[in-house]
């Protein structure tokens, strides 16, 4: 068993590192400066953030795609860090709404341009036998940053005081890692893999394999389920967590993932890929049935922790499970994945938002009830096998 990584997913990581550290150091500040500074109303800022999260998933298929038919993947994860770097330098200069929400969308379509092609390179340079460790590590590192950027953003603004001029002078420094991530992945050799036939991108989905459309079947099940991470901190005030509390809730949840994701990654290497999602999804039913029930401030903080745990095993093993259901075509696979998970999130926080009118209870109880659908299936399609 190869148990030594390629020392291409650790510059991927330190990549994902630094371009995270870079834009959670600018979204921890990004409402306020957004609101107060710009004077624009929360419902347009809702409207920002609804536009970025479908950014964020809009042209992984295309992406994926274009990947897979040329064999290349340096060249289109490059483009989408470029552009999510290119955007924060245009933020630096931005001073309206309409610039603002332009930077927003871009920085956005920039992580969708660049997902699928990175994690195709992954799977490509990791052997089957850790290929789970591989995508693991990758997300440590990637959510280390997403750790440090805010801790950074709040050093930063308790030293030089929390004026506009101060957050202008956030963005600039943050800038920094964003530009040396680009340097780094300019540095990296591409690892090609065999262009794949070209076919209309149409058509392309088609000729995926059976068990890849049976999982994203599945995927797209549990998906429903999968409600906005705001209804967790939601549920965390309810409880008596503060505003600043709740800030932290959402470091330990972060620091949770990462101390997860490289031990779950091995798990999945040992037991199967199969088994370690089917575990993320009873973890996630589990989750949700506790939050019913949370009805203290440590009953809370443990549930925020499984949560981490949950999402680190859901971010990093679906893609290695992918990667061995779909040997020649992983980008195109990646970009359908989450293109098709992202369209199911939407009408999950919907119902979500639903239910939490009439009770708090019904929307953790719903997502339970689907989470346990989505396993029931799995075992049944497992079993047909």
């Amino acid at each position: 068993m190869k148990k030594r990584l390629p020392k291409d997913i650790w510059l991927l990581g330190f990549v994902s590192f630094l371009t995270d550290l870079s834009s959670e150091a600018i979204f921890s500040v990004f409402a306020l400066f957004f609101t107060t500074i710009l004077g624009a109303s929360t419902a347009l800022l809702g409207l920002v953030e609804g536009f970025a999260d479908a950014s964020a998933s809009s042209l992984d298929y295309v992406a994926g795609y274009l990947s897979d038919r040329s064999g290349k993947r340096k060249i289109y994860a490059l483009i989408g860090y470029g552009f999510s770097t290119l955007a924060k330098v245009f933020l630096v200069i931005a001073n309206s709404v309409p610039t603002v929400f332009a930077f927003r969308v871009i920085e956005r379509l920039g992580k969708s341009f660049r997902g699928p092609p990175r994690d195709a390179w992954i799977a490509g340079v990791a052997t089957k036998e850790n290929r789970g460790l591989a995508f693991g590590v990758h997300k440590a590192l990637d959510k280390s940053g997403a750790i440090l950027g805010p801790l950074a953003a709040y050093f930063f603004l308790s030293i030089y005081g929390e004026s506009s001029i101060t957050i202008r002078w956030l963005f600039v420094v943050a800038v920094i890692p964003a530009l040396l991530a680009v340097i780094v992945l300019l540095f990296l050799k591409d690892r090609p893999s065999a262009p794949a036939k070209r076919e209309n991108i149409f058509k392309a989905y088609k000729t995926l394999t059976p068990e890849f459309k049976k999982y994203i079947r599945i995927a797209a099940l549990f998906s429903v389920a999968y409600f906005s991470f705001s209804f967790l901190l939601l549920k965390a005030y309810s409880i008596g967590f503060v505003v600043k509390d709740v800030v932290l809730l959402y470091v330990l949840f972060n620091v949770a993932f990462v101390i997860a994701s490289v031990p779950a990654g091995r798990l999945g290497d040992i037991i199967g890929r199969r088994r370690i999602i089917l575990l993320s999804y009873g973890l996630y039913a589990l989750m949700s049935v506790g939050f019913i029930f949370a009805s203290s401030r440590t009953a809370i903080i443990l549930l925020f922790v499984l949560f981490g745990v949950f999402y680190a095993i859901d971010e990093a093993q679906s893609k290695a499970f992918i990667a061995d259901l779909e040997l020649k075509k992983r980008g195109t696979a990646i970009g359908v994945y989450n293109v098709v998970t992202a369209i199911a999130y939407l009408p999950a926080s919907i119902i979500a938002g639903f239910l939490w009118t009439m009770n708090p209870s019904y929307a953790f109880g719903f997502a339970a009830f689907v989470a346990t659908a989505a396993i029931v299936v799995f075992l049944m399609l497992r079993s047909k096998k």
